[in-house]
């Protein structure tokens, strides 16, 4: 299994922090937003390699931080891919950077995508179990409580068997609080279809858009996250997952 962490975006909303320094190595409550993520993803177990997409501003700052990391967890295997894109104008986006992976690395087997400023705050092995269970695609979903909330990420609805019925993003009206969030499962057999989908002109940005056009060819499955998620979206966020992540620090 390959985990491939999505990290090429500018967060040009935390400027001036992101100026010199990706958002997924900004430090939240004394390491690198990355490193939780990898810490609440590592459990999981049969992931062989973690690729880390990012672009040509930042390709180095995550080399050298794979390097340090790699000395203290050298059980993960580490690869780093630039996506040569320099800044907003001319970034893939993140479908786009999953279609580029897929493609530079010939990636056969089944991949877990995670956003590398996705804060958990417990472990999320149980979503690697329930990949393997349903073998289709899953997606992770936080229930955020508040339907004003809702409007920033996308509006989900799944059936008894908790498959995806429904998906919208950034709806105007949303009638669930359930959001879909950037922790994502496909298995091999899947793998087509986001090259289809990259092929057909679609938008390449958003990762949920990928979910929104794929739920209607093939069974989508939901895993609701444990604990609390966090997206960093802002200094303000940021401030805040600082307190509240500084009690799960391992």
């Amino acid at each position: 299994m390959k985990l491939l962490i999505l990290a090429a975006g500018y967060a040009t909303r935390l400027y001036p922090l992101t100026e010199t320094q990706p958002k997924p190595l900004l430090p939240v409550a004394g390491k690198p937003m990355i490193e939780h993520v990898l810490d609440n993803l590592a459990p999981i177990g049969d992931i062989d390699q973690v690729i880390v997409v990012t672009n040509a501003k930042f390709a180095s700052h995550f080399q050298r931080w794979a390097d340090g990391y790699r000395a203290t967890k050298a059980r993960l295997n580490f690869t780093i891919i630039n996506d040569g894109s320099t800044d907003d104008s001319n970034k893939l986006g993140a479908i786009g950077d999953m279609h580029l992976v897929l493609n530079r690395e010939k990636i056969n087997d089944d991949l877990i995508v995670v956003a590398g400023d996705n804060l958990f705050s417990q472990s999320v092995e149980e979503f690697g179990a329930f990949c393997r269970k349903v073998n289709a695609p899953v997606l992770g979903v936080y229930d955020v409580g508040d339907l004003e909330q809702i409007k920033k990420y996308n509006s989900i609805s799944i059936g008894p068997d908790g498959r995806i019925t429904f998906f919208e993003e950034k709806p105007k009206k949303p009638t669930s609080t359930l959001t879909g969030i950037a922790l994502y499962y496909y298995p091999k057999s899947v793998l087509p279809l986001i090259n289809q989908y990259v092929s057909e002109g679609n938008n390449p940005d958003q990762p949920g858009r990928l979910v929104q056009w794929l739920y209607s060819r093939a069974p989508v499955y939901t895993w609701q996250v444990p604990g609390l998620w966090f997206d960093i979206g802002s200094k303000e966020n940021l401030e805040e997952a600082n307190r509240i992540f500084a009690r799960f620090v391992k």
